[in-house]
């Protein structure tokens, strides 16, 4: 199987971006420790990038997730702690689009 790559969209309501991300960034150890994980982490958007970036929003932020394959990704989605992470945030959500692909 071939490596697969995630690109998670995740929109706060109004104001509640630092909140999910202080819960998000609680599970980050949970989640590198998986087997599988060769990368999990947030991303928001950079400053000074001017006309050639376009920006997702001061209520989002964008996880680049990278998994061995595509049994180790969907062993991540059943683990009980991201059970419970999207149980702190859940309320906290506008929107959350998940991308899985495959490199080209």
């Amino acid at each position: 199987m071939s490596v697969v790559h995630v690109v998670a969209v995740i929109t706060a309501k109004p104001g509640k971006r630092a909140e999910i991300l202080a819960a998000f960034h609680e599970n980050v150890p949970n989640v590198h420790a998986e087997d599988g994980c060769l990368e999990y982490g947030p991303t928001v958007d950079t400053d000074g990038a001017g006309a050639i970036q376009t920006a997702f929003g001061a209520d989002t932020f964008v996880v680049i997730e990278k998994w061995q394959s595509m049994d180790h990704l969907k062993a991540h989605a059943a683990a009980p702690h991201m059970a419970a992470y999207a149980g702190k945030v859940k309320d906290l959500l506008a929107d959350r689009v998940i991308h899985v692909l495959s490199p080209a």
